[in-house]
């Protein structure tokens, strides 16, 4: 298993508002959608992974996408550097299954 540098996260209200920050975050940067998931209530978190630089710019532009839709709800986002491998158990919980296989 690779070893990923870093992980960004953003957390929206509704379903439009992450599909358009995933979006734009993988159009922003070399980085890999690791998944998303419903929290609570409406907010969904999407979950991307790569180098610190481009998590970060990956991140940047969800939240400048979000922002820029008419009535964008952004909660929170952040940017793990170096995180910890006990992390990799919950980034499995919610990473998207290849449903080809």
């Amino acid at each position: 298993m690779p070893r990923y540098e870093a992980i960004g996260l953003i957390e929206t209200f509704g379903l439009v508002f992450v599909l358009e920050a995933a979006d734009a975050m993988c159009k922003a940067a070399d980085v890999e959608l690791i998944g998303y998931e419903n929290v609570a209530s409406g907010y969904i978190s999407v979950i991307v992974r790569g180098d610190v630089g481009a998590c970060k710019t990956a991140v940047e532009a969800g939240v400048k996408a979000v922002q820029d839709m008419e009535g964008g709800n952004l909660y929170s986002s952040v940017v793990i550097a170096r995180p910890h491998d006990d992390l990799e158990k919950i980034i499995e919980r919610y990473k998207i299954q290849n449903l080809s296989s």
